[in-house]
């Protein structure tokens, strides 16, 4: 923070107006060395003068000589102006420069919600990106974030997957879940009661390599138990088995609403006991000097912000 508010005036073409003056000692040539007017250069003096409280600069027949404020003060300010350039010359991931390929590992959730979005933005940069994901399994791929074969991977949160040291996360959407069937047997209340709802036979998407998900332990904690009478491999296929049936699915609200325009479907809420999830980030300590890898997390937040996903 800085000491006086008067200092937040201050910008780079005052300083750079005084470290020319301190090594030309003559305000014409200032003026043609940083090629502004002599006006430009007096008003900056001026700027300068008041901002520090000190003449700082003493006119002269043989020039203007610094007080002993712009002596102390030279060494400083040649400082700020070379950390602002080493802060524009940090190295940055170009794109554009080279075709990049990233392989992620994912589940379907990810593919449908935030994919699309981030390749159409690739395309419409005109930049040659390809993202090659493979499907989550029941364990997060850790060696292979650490190894390099994955360069990030998006798994659910919070505490589904256990984080092995060397590991970085960052969640990137939260979401619950909402019971979807048929609409011809919704029930006559807007949410579900828990015992009604065990029931029910259940459709259940496995867009992750799993055998269970965060329902059955849900259910396990009020000693019940579901009795699923399908799998399916996507979102999209188990939503096409409820049509007919009072079977039911529970489907993150998020995807209900990208999927679920079909005019027979019906959904209702569960009961509140059940908590939401999140969208969670995951890539390695090494990777997170990467300029490459930073970028492609940069452009995934970005994607996510302008969805409203964030």
């Amino acid at each position: 923070m800085l000491h006086s508010n008067i200092l937040r005036k201050l910008d780079m073409q005052d300083l750079m107006v005084f470290l020319s003056i301190h090594e030309q000692r003559n305000l014409t040539l200032v003026s043609e060395a940083l090629h502004v007017s002599q006006s430009t250069v007096s008003y900056c003096l001026k700027k300068l003068r008041s901002q520090f409280g000190d003449e700082l600069f003493i006119s002269t027949r043989s020039g203007m000589l610094p007080t002993r404020k712009a002596q102390a003060m030279h060494g400083h300010v040649q400082q700020i102006l070379h950390q602002v350039n080493l802060c524009h010359d940090l190295p940055c991931f170009d794109p554009r420069e080279a075709a990049q390929t990233f392989n992620l590992c994912a589940p379907e959730y990810f593919e449908l919600l935030v994919l699309p979005h981030l390749m159409r933005a690739f395309r419409d940069a005109g930049l040659a990106v390809t993202v090659n994901v493979h499907k989550l399994d029941r364990e997060l791929p850790g060696e292979a974030l650490l190894d390099g074969r994955f360069d990030l991977a998006m798994c659910f949160g919070p505490g589904f997957h256990r984080l092995m040291s060397g590991l970085c996360s960052q969640v990137l959407m939260e979401d619950d879940l909402v019971c979807v069937m048929d609409r011809c047997s919704l029930p006559a209340q807007s949410h579900m009661d828990i015992q009604a709802y065990a029931a029910r036979q259940h459709v259940y998407p496995t867009p992750w390599t799993s055998d269970s998900n965060m329902i059955d332990g849900w259910l396990r904690q009020h000693g019940l138990e579901r009795q699923i009478v399908a799998r399916t491999n996507s979102y999209r296929a188990a939503l096409q088995l409820l049509q007919g049936t009072d079977q039911v699915l529970a489907l993150p609200r998020r995807v209900l609403a990208l999927l679920g325009q079909e005019t027979w479907l019906g959904s209702c809420e569960l009961p509140t006991a059940l908590h939401g999830f999140s969208m969670d980030m995951i890539w390695s300590e090494r990777a997170d000097h990467d300029e490459a890898n930073g970028w492609l997390r940069e452009q995934i937040v970005k994607i996510c912000a302008a969805q409203g996903l964030l």
